[in-house]
């Protein structure tokens, strides 16, 4: 088991998506659901960090904006 925040590859399995608006939001969805939409200062922050980021990293990124991830206790 590799160590690292996606030990059990669920990003690679079941990867976040996203899209830029043109009002500058980001919105981030997976599995076709929308989960959450970051606006404002948050929302440029995150496109920078997007455009220079590779795939995993921008999984880890996307991850990470969602606020709710990595809590071991989720249920499929």
């Amino acid at each position: 088991m590799s160590s690292g925040p996606d030990q059990r590859s669920r990003l690679q399995s079941d990867p976040f998506d996203y899209r830029v608006t043109g009002g500058e939001q980001v919105i981030v969805a997976r599995g076709g659901r929308t989960i959450v939409t970051i606006r404002g200062a948050a929302a440029a922050k995150l496109i920078t960090s997007l455009t220079s980021a590779d795939e995993r990293g921008a999984q880890m990124l996307l991850a990470k904006a969602t606020g709710n991830y990595k809590h071991g206790n989720e249920r499929r």
